[in-house]
């Protein structure tokens, strides 16, 4: 089975006895200060910030999910969708009804917890907090990834999935879950209105509807927590984020935080929580044609010949460099790119056969995947297809400079 184990090498950060993530820790002198805020929100239209906490401007053998410290606590390690603004993706409702008919209720009135707890408790909290949703939820993920034009990679999923597959999913990756710098998730209900959002410096917000507020506190107070006015966590001081996962290559059980990323954006149904058809920077700002990096993965098929009890091919997976003004027309072109790739093989492979016409199924649609379409900006991509493709790309024009398969 997949699962994930902590590089042994890093040292988790504690000040004043509070322990950090080992992936997000201060890097100057600062006094932690946990517990819990909570305060009230009035019902919306759908304009509150869907993705937790924002940055304000399980118990396993050592082998499977986590370095065992010197205290005995299993650890991983690193911005938090915490503090930010209200509204910072208030789209994302009405941009999810107008692409999968989705219809997003109204969020009640609500009470919003803020929550810092020491990162040896963190798994533990979430696990409690985890018990009060109901039996299918929409899981949030987010990631800070490699796009150069955008910090967070943020997810969601428009679609119900049963509770049991989320938290199987925090189990086999609790290491990337509770102490990786680079990844905040959670999941919600809206009937009852619950909402979880563990961030990527590991501090939970909470938000219930009223009726809900005193589960909540009862929770808190088994943990020992008291309320206070702030809660002071890594992002409180300047701080670093960082991955923390060990997959050596001769490992193939071991994922990387890329891999667990692919894997949940097909097991939670999980969608890009941006408007695809635009491209903007982090600030809002149109940037017009980018260059960009993507990888697609190819779904083959079993042979037509092969007995129905056949498992299908490994996946393949292709990378392309391309220039396209959104991400629509950059999937769209790194698709196509697929197709002829395939189609390319499948004409050598017919010709090495000595067929003159495609084997059967040769003419069906190529199954693949959008694993990864990520922005560079304009000096690091002229270097990127310098490098590998040997071309400059041309000023202003949509066009493929590259495309092929990955080894391994």
């Amino acid at each position: 089975m997949a699962r994930c184990r902590v590089d042994k090498s890093i040292e988790r950060v504690e000040i004043d006895g509070f322990a950090f993530p080992l992936g997000a820790y201060p890097v100057e002198k600062m006094s932690p200060r946990p517990g819990y805020t909570v305060d009230f929100e009035q019902a919306d239209g759908g304009e509150s910030d869907r993705a937790g906490r924002g940055e304000e401007d399980e118990f396993a053998p050592e082998d499977d999910f986590g370095a065992e410290d010197e205290s005995g606590e299993f650890g991983s390690t690193a911005e938090r969708p915490g503090r930010r603004d209200s509204g910072a993706r208030g789209g994302a409702r009405e941009e999810a009804e107008d692409e999968t008919g989705g219809d997003w209720e109204e969020w009640p009135d609500r009470y919003v917890f803020d929550i810092l707890v020491s990162a040896t408790r963190v798994e533990a909290l979430c696990r409690a907090l985890f018990a009060l949703l109901p039996g299918r939820v929409y899981p949030i993920l987010d990631f800070l990834g490699m796009d150069e034009y955008r910090e967070v990679d943020p997810y969601v999923s428009y679609d119900l999935i049963g509770l049991d597959r989320f938290l199987d999913a925090t189990r086999r990756y609790r290491a990337f879950f509770f102490e990786d710098g680079l990844v905040g998730f959670g999941a919600m209900s809206e009937e009852p209105f619950i909402y979880v959002f563990v961030d990527e410096h590991k501090i939970v917000t909470v938000r219930v509807e009223t009726a809900l507020k005193e589960r909540v506190e009862a929770v808190l107070q088994a943990f020992d927590l008291e309320e206070v006015d702030e809660i002071r966590g890594a992002d409180a001081a300047t701080h670093e984020h960082r991955g923390v996962l060990d997959a050596p290559p001769d490992r193939t059980d071991l994922r990387t935080a890329e891999e667990i990323v692919e894997e949940l954006r097909d097991e939670w149904r999980l969608v890009l929580n941006i408007d695809t058809s635009i491209n903007l920077d982090e600030d809002g700002n149109e940037v017009g044609i980018t260059g960009w990096r993507c990888v697609v993965r190819h779904e083959p098929p079993p042979p037509p010949d092969a007995p129905p009890e056949a498992e299908a091919p490994p996946f393949r997976y292709a990378e392309m460099l391309l220039t396209a003004d959104c991400q629509n027309m950059a999937e769209d072109m790194a698709l196509t790119a697929m197709d002829v790739l395939v189609a390319s093989e499948e004409k050598r492979a017919a010709a090495g056969a000595g067929r003159t016409k495609p084997a059967p199924g040769d003419e069906d649609v190529v199954p693949a995947t959008i694993v990864l379409a990520e922005r560079l900006r304009p000096e690091n991509f002229e270097r990127v297809c310098h490098e590998v493709a040997k071309r400059k790309p041309s000023p202003g024009v949509c066009e493929v400079l590259f495309a092929a398969w990955l080894a391994g």
